[in-house]
């Protein structure tokens, strides 16, 4: 993991991360089977309403790190909230994964020839989100701080 975090700088990391989650929105209205795009799909928004959860986490992360605050309950909240969308994160990989496993059983249709270079760009999309996450949860424990609230009363100076 330390060589990972020297690669990605948590700038980096937070900055690939909207990148790759602004990609991965857009390709969630996208049919691999059919090389189309579906609008009128409620399906296809539950990704992109989940993915608020991770834009608000990312810049509570980006906010505690640059004014050097330490973490509060909010964003703790956020981050457990974020460990449940992480697990989707995982089935929509794998979902993907057995999506483009599944060519073999519709090779008597008309399958698009974009089929598996855009599966295998949004494998990768998804595989590079779920290690920015881990990443960015790092960051958070490294930069931010563990969340220690059992002395809260004790830290907060009311005169201030």
């Amino acid at each position: 993991m330390k060589r990972v975090l020297r690669i990605f700088s948590w700038k980096s990391c937070l900055l690939l991360s909207i990148i790759v989650l602004l990609l991965l929105i857009v390709f969630s209205f996208y049919g691999l089977y059919t090389n189309k795009f579906y609008f009128f799909k409620y399906d296809n928004y539950i990704f992109p309403f989940l993915t608020i959860v991770h834009f608000v986490f990312l810049y509570a992360m980006w906010f505690k790190i640059k004014e050097n605050e330490p973490p509060d309950p909010q964003m703790r909240n956020l981050e457990f909230a974020l460990y449940i969308i992480f697990l989707i994160y995982i089935f929509r990989v794998i979902d993907t994964l057995l999506t483009l496993l599944t060519y073999s059983e519709f090779e008597s249709h008309l399958i698009p020839v974009t089929f598996f270079p855009m599966g295998i760009l949004i494998l990768l999309l998804y595989l590079m989100l779920l290690l920015l996450t881990l990443i960015a949860f790092r960051y958070r424990k490294d930069l931010v701080g563990p969340y220690k609230f059992d002395d809260i009363n004790n830290q907060i100076d009311s005169w201030d």
